[in-house]
């Protein structure tokens, strides 16, 4: 994970553990995704509610570590979207993101 900020307060052990959540919640409901601008990623999810349980949980957690996040839930039809935004300055960090999702 080398494009985790010096801000991030979760345990470097635990970092491993926290991309492979991301990488089950993106292999097993990912729909699609967008990149409305380098400070923005929108996630379309499978709709599913355990999926959204999962992934509200995961991003909670994500924020109370790397609190530049901010994380929103929408339902669209049989979807969930979920917008991620950093502030520019973080924009390496959505990129990595993104690129988890994209593999």
């Amino acid at each position: 994970m080398d494009w985790t900020p010096a801000e991030c307060t979760l345990p470097t052990a635990e970092r491993p553990l926290r991309v492979a959540e991301f990488d089950a919640l993106f292999a097993g409901a990912l729909r699609g995704l967008q990149r409305p601008d380098s400070a923005h990623l929108r996630l379309r999810l499978d709709g599913a509610s355990e999926v959204e349980r999962t992934a509200r949980d995961l991003t909670s957690r994500e924020t109370s570590c790397c609190s530049f996040f901010t994380f929103t839930f929408e339902r669209t039809g049989e979807d969930l979207m979920l917008d991620v935004q950093v502030p520019p300055a973080h924009a390496a960090v959505l990129d990595g993101l993104a690129a988890r999702a994209m593999t």
